[in-house]
């Protein structure tokens, strides 16, 4: 057996085995005064994230807001996520602002065809990341796939986000599992007519080496913070706790 680069190794036949060490729980602050970040896996690996609604499309600016976008990025659809909830529209993702070129955008004809080329750009360690966006449950998407996703994204190094739509939390090989829900925004300094910076509804369902969690956070200057939940009292300004 000879090794290759991280933690996984080459074994006969060709196959990609992954290596995790010891698990080690970390715990997550449910309050103020503590500083708090965004979960996140230890090294680039298979995430998965659920719309609790399949038009709530609060999920992309969830995403895309942790996203470095200084390489391309691969962006998945199958024929039925671009029918139910719409196509791609670069110039209207502000984090892709002046990016616009570099999002690599495939439409595929189901599942499977999506499946492969989320698997096919994991191989190419020049991406920012791969997206794919599938419909409801299809056949395709057992743990097998899931699997086979999250072993290219630690060979490579490269982030996959597998986007369930419709769907339900079946067995997946995913190390981290989200359901994301779009929440009314933050308060708009300048205007209180207006829309402030975005926030979301966050519950990490299922993660490798962390407890689950739930939290309400909004983005704002780079960083997320902790806010108060809908119909809550809003926290204080020196109450937020930044990323």
């Amino acid at each position: 057996m000879s090794r290759v680069a991280g933690d996984l190794s080459l074994v006969a036949g060709g196959a990609v085995a992954a290596r995790f060490g010891p698990v080690e729980y970390r715990s997550f602050p449910l309050g103020t005064g503590e500083a708090w970040r965004l979960p996140e896996a230890p090294q680039p690996t298979l995430s998965e994230l659920f719309a609790a609604h399949p038009r709530d499309a609060g999920w992309a600016g969830f995403l895309l807001a942790q996203v470095a976008m200084g390489k391309p990025l691969l962006w998945v659809q199958d024929r039925m996520a671009i029918l139910e909830s719409g196509r791609v529209y670069p110039p209207g993702l502000p984090m892709l602002e002046g990016a616009c070129g570099d999002l690599i955008h495939v439409e595929a004809r189901d599942a499977r065809d999506a499946l492969w080329a989320m698997e096919e750009g994991l191989r190419c360690s020049a991406l920012s990341c791969v997206i794919g966006e599938l419909w409801g449950d299809p056949r395709a998407l057992d743990f097998t796939a899931t699997r086979r996703l999250a072993v290219a994204s630690e060979r490579s190094g490269v982030a996959a986000f597998l986007i369930r739509l419709g769907g339900h939390a079946n067995l997946s090989g995913a190390r981290m599992r989200w359901r994301i829900a779009s929440v009314p925004s933050q308060p708009n300094e300048l205007d209180p007519r207006s829309p402030g910076a975005s926030a979301w509804d966050a519950e990490l369902f299922r993660a490798r080496g962390m407890p689950p969690g739930r939290w309400t956070v909004a983005r704002h200057e780079g960083s997320f913070h902790l806010v108060a939940g809908p119909g809550d009292r809003a926290l204080g300004e020196n109450e937020q706790l930044r990323a």
